[in-house]
């Protein structure tokens, strides 16, 4: 008897989804064993990507979440409601549920998991964060048994696009977020993906299950590449490195009397060393760099998104828990109970994640100078003030009858350092500072 599922949505990820569960053939024989019972859609009469029997069809999706026939309901309508509410009543009534929606999760998922396990259902969320990488199932088995370190990526397509067409035609952001646009590569309202929102709901789940504990996502530091240039990108070429928005995770070593964990959790653009593994991922593809003990470094790369990618992620979630099923002998929710310590998220208590003022950096700046005697050194008395410590401090040239300086520091207190700008802002010989960046 093949196991049901309730597919809520047939947009992009969700045709994607039914095209692999028509056509299991040369797939894992557990795939045969799946079937559409119902999907929710919200026209019955819009064109359809993927050909299904019409009786399959209903715009009535909380009957699907409550249908006795459905084992297993697929989520993948987007947004934060009705995904939210149909999420949770499909857990009220013993489904287990599979979920690509990276928004819902990172705001609730200590509602959603605290009801999965009273209710002794999977929620699985391989989707939700890489697209067709596997990174949620690694990260929760094969990598468990490693004190992890750091967990950093570039997890966002759009981003990730927009900053190598930049590198690659010394364009401005702009001008190719527009072509973006047209080509489909950003949303109309790239808000979420060029402001780094997107990338702070993934690295919120990573994070939670990278160091065992909840994440509060409005604690998590988000910062987009609006204010990335066609000159800072040069600038840093120049300089041997390349600029990516790079979402971070890391634990920070503790005190010997500090029993706490404290952690870092941020999204920003940084600028990266040529030489660095994440440097050379380009165009729309992701890619999560995992850093633990003993493993070392564990590097996981693909397409983060798209039909055939995320729709992947999905039937592989939707398969782990019919193995599940048939291992356990029984469709029964509480008989799988005994496997939530390796596949749910079954943790309780908040990480304790640090201010970014106290986060030691590198950081790139680049400054506008009138042409006046001893700027320079008034730059370098006013860090040295402020204990930030400079690598490099370099005149590039003018632009506008303004001096171009970059500094580059060397690891210093966040704190410090902005605290250096503020009062250098206060300069009679600084007309402005354009571009503030981290270094790795």
């Amino acid at each position: 008897m093949a196991f049901k599922i309730g597919l809520l949505g047939l947009g992009t990820v969700g045709a994607g989804t039914a095209e692999i569960l028509l056509n299991p053939e040369l797939r894992h024989p557990l795939v045969q064993e799946i079937e559409i019972g119902k999907v929710g859609v919200r026209s019955l009469d819009k064109p359809r990507p993927v050909d299904l029997p019409a009786d399959l069809l209903t715009t009535d999706l909380e009957a699907i979440v409550t249908d006795p026939n459905i084992d297993i309901v697929v989520e993948v309508i987007g947004g934060l409601e009705p995904a939210r509410s149909l999420i949770l009543k499909a857990i009220a009534h013993g489904k287990h549920v599979v979920t690509a929606n990276k928004a819902v999760i990172a705001r609730y998922s200590d509602e959603i998991f605290d009801a999965a396990s009273t209710a002794g259902v999977y929620v699985m969320i391989e989707a939700a964060v890489a697209g067709g990488i596997p990174v949620i199932q690694p990260l929760k088995q094969s990598l468990s048994v490693n004190r992890i370190h750091r967990v950093m990526g570039i997890v966002n397509g759009t981003t990730n696009y927009i900053l190598t067409r930049m590198a690659r035609e010394g364009a401005d952001f702009d001008a190719v977020l527009a072509d973006a646009q047209r080509l489909g590569y950003a949303e109309a309202d790239p808000t979420a993906d060029v402001d780094g929102l997107d990338a702070a709901d993934k690295i919120a789940i990573l994070a939670s299950l990278a160091f065992g504990g909840r994440i509060k996502l409005p604690e998590v530091y988000c910062e987009g590449i609006r204010s990335i240039s066609a000159a800072d990108i040069a600038y840093a070429d120049r300089l041997g490195f390349v600029i990516k928005l790079l979402a971070t995770a890391l634990r920070e070593p503790s005190a010997p009397d500090d029993a706490t964990d404290h952690l870092q959790v941020r999204v920003h653009p940084t600028l990266l060393p040529k030489s660095h593994p994440l440097a050379s991922v380009n165009d729309v593809y992701n890619a999560i760099l995992f850093e633990g003990d003993p493993v070392g470094q564990v590097m996981l790369f693909g397409r983060g998104a798209g039909s055939g990618p995320t729709a992947s992620a999905v039937v592989s979630d939707i398969q782990n828990i019919v193995a599940i099923l048939k291992a356990t002998g029984s469709r029964s929710p509480h008989s799988t109970a005994d496997l939530h310590l390796l596949l749910a998220c079954i943790h309780q208590h908040y990480c304790t994640i640090s201010p970014m003022d106290e986060v030691v950096s590198r950081f790139y700046a680049r400054f506008l100078t009138r042409d006046m005697p001893g700027v320079i050194g008034r730059l370098g008395t006013c860090f040295g003030d402020h204990d930030v410590s400079l690598e490099s401090v370099v005149q590039i040239g003018f632009q506008d009858d303004l001096a171009e300086i970059v500094v580059v520091t060397h690891d210093v207190r966040e704190g410090n350092f902005r605290k250096a700008l503020a009062e250098i802002r206060g300069f009679e010989g600084v007309a402005e500072i354009p571009s503030v960046l981290r270094v790795l």
